[in-house]
């Protein structure tokens, strides 16, 4: 059972030991490229084992509320020692600093809430009340029961729809009192995700047409890291807050929806082979709902990863042969984000565009030489703003 403080631990060694692989070998990747590769695939195993035994690791029977709420002789007495789940099992396949990364996991919750896991969990309370559905003293039911009692402790989903609101700018509803949304967040992390991706494309157009092209000396870093910079600063001042907190009581949240769609009897009831299963029959015969749970999933496991790349002091770096070495981390991440988000046209692909001026939500390419106007001079129009998610 993982803490909040070894879930921290965890993720600070790894990255420690990936600068560290990095700066003894950085003369051997400059002769040997592919070496870099073969080190993140190795670091990725040991990560994604540690995360896979933590995961089938008994949870209390409280999953943790208890020692975060400060209940009963389990109560936690600082918060390094509350419990938090590594995740759910993904849709597609399985995938294996704080505060950064607190937004990470928020950005992780927020698309299982446009999914729709939670009123799914809601939908089946609802039935399971009126004693619609075949539900009785499974371990289904039984945990539906209990999720519904525990529901006066947590933060209610009023608070989670303004906390996305504060710190992504996503949804129409307002923000806490006293608060602005980050209404620039998607336009600085879709601009990052796709200078990743331009960058390692760049690599790889050298891979073609240049002898040793795979020699680090192809691409521009400064702007990979001026564009993670920019995100970075722009999460380090809205993520302050009980946003720490609420990350973990949400992700205990999901993870007991996730086993109480898991249940046997509940998916008997649907016909349903796993818990994802269960989310989507129940969308489409009680909600109607066109369903993007396989892009929508992926874009919070791959967008988590990114963030949680930003967290660490990888961005800093200034070696050329290192800074790839660790950036090579995220770049199928990204990669992935950006097809996923472009599927939802929630973001697209600019070619060769690679500035953003602040008040554009993409970046401007150059037409004869000249950039094009931005708003604000004559003759310019300022395009209604719009939530992009």
């Amino acid at each position: 059972m993982a803490t909040e403080r070894d879930y921290q631990s965890l993720y600070d060694r790894v990255a420690a030991l990936r600068e560290q692989v990095a700066s003894r070998l950085s003369a051997d990747l400059v002769a040997n490229p592919q070496l870099a590769d073969a080190i993140t695939k190795q670091i990725d195993d040991l990560l994604a084992g540690v995360v896979s035994a933590d995961a089938k690791a008994p949870s209390p029977p409280d999953k943790g509320l208890a020692a975060l709420a400060g209940i009963g002789p389990d109560a936690s007495k600082d918060f390094g020692t509350t419990r938090i789940p590594p995740g759910v099992e993904p849709y597609d396949e399985t995938i294996t600093s704080e505060r950064i990364m607190a937004v990470g996991d928020m950005y992780y919750l927020f698309q299982h809430e446009k999914i729709g896991v939670f009123r799914v969990v809601q939908k089946l309370q609802e039935l399971f009340r009126a004693g619609t559905v075949r539900l009785s003293g499974g371990a289904g039911a039984f945990a539906l029961y209990q999720f519904d009692r525990r529901e006066v402790l947590r933060y209610t989903m009023r608070d989670r729809i303004a906390a996305y609101r504060r710190v992504f700018g996503y949804g129409d509803g307002s923000g806490p009192v006293g608060s602005r949304p980050n209404t620039d967040f998607h336009k600085l992390f879709s601009h990052f995700v796709h200078q990743v991706t331009l960058f390692w494309r760049d690599k790889r157009i050298s891979d073609v047409i240049r002898e040793r092209a795979y020699d680090p000396s192809f691409g521009s870093i400064a702007i990979v890291r001026r564009a993670g910079l920019d995100l970075r600063n722009n999460l380090k001042w809205l993520s302050f807050g009980h946003l720490n907190v609420m990350r973990v009581e949400v992700m205990q949240l999901l993870e007991e929806a996730f086993k109480i769609l898991d249940a046997d009897d509940v998916k008997r009831l649907f016909g349903a082979d796993n818990a994802w299963d269960v989310v989507e029959e129940v969308l489409i015969r009680y909600f109607n709902e066109r369903l993007v749970t396989s892009p929508r999933q992926r874009m919070g496991v791959t967008g988590r990863e990114v963030l949680r790349w930003l967290a660490q002091p990888h961005i800093l770096q200034t070696t050329r042969s290192q800074f790839e070495t660790l950036l090579l981390e995220i770049a199928e991440q990204s990669e992935e984000w950006l097809t996923s988000a472009q599927a939802m046209n929630l973001a697209g692909r600019t070619g060769d565009a690679r500035v953003l001026p602040w008040t554009h939500t993409t970046p401007m390419p150059m037409a004869n030489g000249y950039s094009k106007r931005t708003p604000g001079v004559a003759g310019a129009r300022r395009a209604p703003a719009r939530s992009p998610a």
